[in-house]
C-alpha cells in the first residue's frame, strides 16, 4: 500500500514492507530522484556491541515511498581496526556532490575508546557507491569532531559545522575536494559542559539568512531545540530560542533533528529531519514526560557528570535513555515554518508535500 502523507513519529516502512533504518540521516536530490540515506540500525540492540550496520539508502520521487537501494557503505565485520566495524560508533553520514571533482563525498563521525572522536571521509563516483576511504582517524583542527553538518555554497564553496565534544559549535572551511579542512575555522556557542554544550547542528539557508538548529547535549534522551540566525556561514550567531511551539515536554516532540532539506521544486518547502530514539519515552518516564519533569530530571542528571560543583540527584528513574533499542528508532520529520524570518515547528501528526507552496 502506497503512502500519500507523512506521519510523523509513525513506524515508516519502505516499499518492500520493511523499516526503512536510515537514522540520523539526511536527502541529497540528484536529477529528478530523492536519496535518503543515514545509519543502519537493524541490527543494533540494547545488550550487542554492534553500534551500526553500515549506511543504508533509499529512493523515492515524491518523499512518502522509499525504494531500498542497500548498504552503500557496507560495514567491516571482519577488521576490528578499521572505522567501519560494527562495534565503532559510526554516525550521522552527510554526503556532497563535488562539481569539479565529480565525486560523492560522504564524512561519517567514529565515535572510539576514552572519548576520542574522529571522522572517516569517504568518495564515490556515483550516490549509491560504490565508496572508498580517502580519509580516516581525522580529527578535524586536532579536535574531538563530534554531531557535524556539512554545508555546499551555490559556488562550490563547502562548511563543516561540527560540535568540539563537550565545548561548542565549530564552523571549518573545506578544502576544494570537500575530503579534510583548510585550516580556517570559527567558534560558536560556548558552553562549560553538558546538558547545556550544543551538538547535532543542522544548517539551512533562506532568503539570505543562515539558519541553524542544534540540540543539548543528554544522549539519546531528547531536549530542547535551539535556532539560530546570521548573515554569513561563519556568523556571528544570533540565538533565537526554541522553535518547537506548543512542546511542553521540552524534547522537541521527542525527536532530535539531523538535518533539514530544501525541497527543490517548492518555492518555500524546508523539511526538518529527526530522529525518535526513545520511542517509549513517556512510557518510560512514568507521568512525567508530557509536564518536561523527565527532561529536567534528565539535564540536572548530565550536568552533575560534568560539573563538580552540582551534585547528583537522588532516585532512579534518572537516566532514562539506558538500554535504548535503537533498531526500532522512529522519524519526526515536520515542515519548517516561518514567523517572519523567525523559524518555528509545530505539531502534525500527518501532512502532505502538496499542501505547501
Amino acid at each position: 500500500m502506497l503512502n500519500n502523507c507523512i506521519k510523523p513519529g509513525q513506524v515508516w516502512l519502505d516499499t518492500d514492507g520493511k523499516r526503512i533504518h536510515a537514522h540520523g540521516g539526511s536527502i541529497i536530490t540528484v536529477d529528478d530522484t530523492f536519496y535518503w540515506y543515514g545509519e543502519n540500525k537493524e541490527k543494533t540492540l540494547p545488550d550487542d556491541d554492534i553500534w551500526h550496520w553500515g549506511i543504508r539508502c533509499y529512493a523515492s520521487k515524491d518523499l512518502y515511498n522509499w525504494e531500498d537501494k542497500g548498504l552503500i557503505i557496507p560495514p567491516e565485520p571482519d577488521d576490528i581496526e578499521s572505522p567501519l566495524h560494527p562495534s565503532k560508533g559510526v554516525d550521522r553520514p552527510h554526503i556532497l556532490y563535488n562539481k569539479k571533482t565529480k565525486k560523492y563525498v560522504c564524512w561519517l563521525k567514529v565515535m572510539g575508546k576514552q572519548g576520542r572522536q574522529t571522522e572517516t571521509v569517504l568518495t564515490a563516483d556515483n550516490i549509491l557507491g560504490p565508496y572508498t576511504i580517502v580519509n580516516r582517524e581525522l580529527m578535524p583542527l586536532g579536535m574531538n569532531g563530534g554531531d557535524f553538518d556539512l554545508v555546499a555554497h551555490s559556488d562550490g564553496k563547502a562548511y563543516y559545522y561540527f560540535e568540539r565534544v563537550h565545548k561548542e559549535i565549530i564552523c571549518a572551511d573545506l578544502t576544494d575536494d570537500y575530503t579534510d579542512v583548510t585550516g580556517y575555522y570559527s567558534t560558536h556557542f560556548p558552553q562549560p559542559f553538558p546538558p547545556f554544550v550544543r551538538e547535532a547542528p543542522a544548517h539551512f539557508y533562506r532568503k539570505g539568512k543562515h539558519y541553524m538548529f542544534t540540540s543539548g547535549t543528554t544522549g539519546y534522551h531528547p531536549n530542547p531545540t535551539e535556532v539560530a540566525v546570521a548573515k554569513t556561514y561563519h556568523g556571528p550567531w544570533e540565538v533565537l530560542g526554541n522553535p518547537h511551539r506548543n512542546d511542553p515536554s521540552r524534547t522537541s516532540f521527542n525527536s532530535q533533528i539531523s538535518s533539514v532539506f530544501k525541497h527543490p521544486y517548492k518555492k518555500d518547502l524546508y523539511i526538518a529531519l529527526a530522529d525518535r530514539w526513545i520511542t517509549d519515552l513517556p512510557a518510560r518516564s512514568g507521568g512525567l514526560f508530557e509536564t518536561g519533569e523527565q527532561y529536567q530530571k534528565t539535564a540536572d542528571w548530565y550536568e552533575s557528570l560534568f560539573n563538580p560543583d552540582k551534585e547528583k540527584p537522588s532516585g532512579e528513574n534518572q537516566f532514562p535513555d539506558k538500554k535504548v533499542n535503537t533498531s526500532i528508532a522512529d522519524y519526526v520529520w515536520l515542515p519548517v515554518k516561518f514567523d517572519g524570518d523567525i523559524p518555528y515547528l509545530e505539531w502534525y501528526d500527518q501532512w502532505r508535500i502538496e499542501d505547501f507552496e
